[in-house]
C-alpha cells in the first residue's frame, strides 16, 4: 500500500447551478432570436477621402441593429498629420488641443423617431443601461464597436447601432458627425415601417 491510499479522496462540494443571465433588452439584441434582415445600404457622408454607411439592419422583436462602416483615405497629408489622424480614427491616447472640445474628436450617431424622440450614441462615460434596476426612458441607441485596420492609405472601422425598442412605422432619422475628421453633422432618413415589418421574419431558437 502506498503511502497516499491511507487518505481519503475528497468529495467535492456539489455547486449550484448558475441561473441563465437574461441581459434587459435596452442593452442589446435578443441572444435567442434569429432576426428579420433589411437591406439599407445609404450613406451617411461620401466624399472622396470619407465615406460613413449604413449597410444593413438586423430587426428583432425588442429592437433593431444596424450594421455600420467608416473609411479614411488618405490624401495629401503628411506623416505626422495621418498618425494625428490615426489617433482620433481609433481613439487612441487622444488629447485635444487647447480650445477643441473633445465631443468633436469622436463619432457621435444619434435618431430622431416618428414620434419626436431623439437619443445619441458614442459619448464617453458611464452608462446605467446595463443596471437592470434602472430601466433608462426610450428611446435608447448604443455603440459596438465591431473592429478596424489601418495602414498608410487607408482606415477602416466597423461598429453596430444598436436602438431599443423597435421603431413605430414613419420617418427614422439616423445622424452622424465627426468634426475632427471634416465630417459634419449629415443625416439620413429610413423607414421605420419597413423595420417594423421585418420583426414578422424573427425566429426564435428556443419556444
Amino acid at each position: 500500500m502506498s503511502f497516499f491510499e491511507d487518505f481519503p479522496v475528497p468529495t467535492p462540494p456539489q455547486r449550484s447551478r448558475s441561473p441563465r443571465f437574461v441581459p434587459p433588452p435596452w442593452t442589446g439584441a435578443p441572444r435567442d432570436e434569429l432576426p428579420g434582415i433589411v437591406h439599407i445600404g445609404k450613406f451617411l457622408h461620401v466624399s472622396p477621402t470619407r465615406v460613413i454607411a449604413v449597410k444593413s439592419a438586423e430587426v428583432y422583436s425588442t429592437g433593431c441593429s444596424f450594421d455600420l462602416t467608416w473609411v479614411v483615405r488618405r490624401a495629401e497629408e503628411s506623416d505626422e498629420d495621418w498618425d494625428a489622424l490615426n489617433g482620433v480614427f481609433f481613439q487612441h491616447g487622444l488629447r485635444p488641443r487647447p480650445g477643441q472640445d473633445l465631443m468633436g474628436a469622436l463619432l457621435l450617431f444619434g435618431v430622431e423617431l416618428p414620434d419626436g424622440s431623439k437619443a445619441i450614441a458614442g459619448t464617453p462615460g458611464p452608462s446605467g443601461y446595463f443596471d437592470p434596476s434602472a430601466q433608462p426612458e426610450a428611446p435608447v441607441l448604443t455603440l459596438s464597436g465591431g473592429g478596424g485596420s489601418g495602414g498608410d492609405e487607408e482606415l477602416t472601422g466597423t461598429g453596430s447601432l444598436w436602438l431599443w425598442p423597435l421603431p413605430e412605422p414613419g420617418d427614422i432619422r439616423l445622424v452622424a458627425q465627426w468634426p475632427h475628421l471634416g465630417i459634419q453633422e449629415k443625416s439620413v432618413v429610413l423607414d421605420g415601417g419597413q423595420l417594423r415589418a421585418a420583426a414578422a421574419d424573427v425566429q426564435r431558437f428556443w419556444s
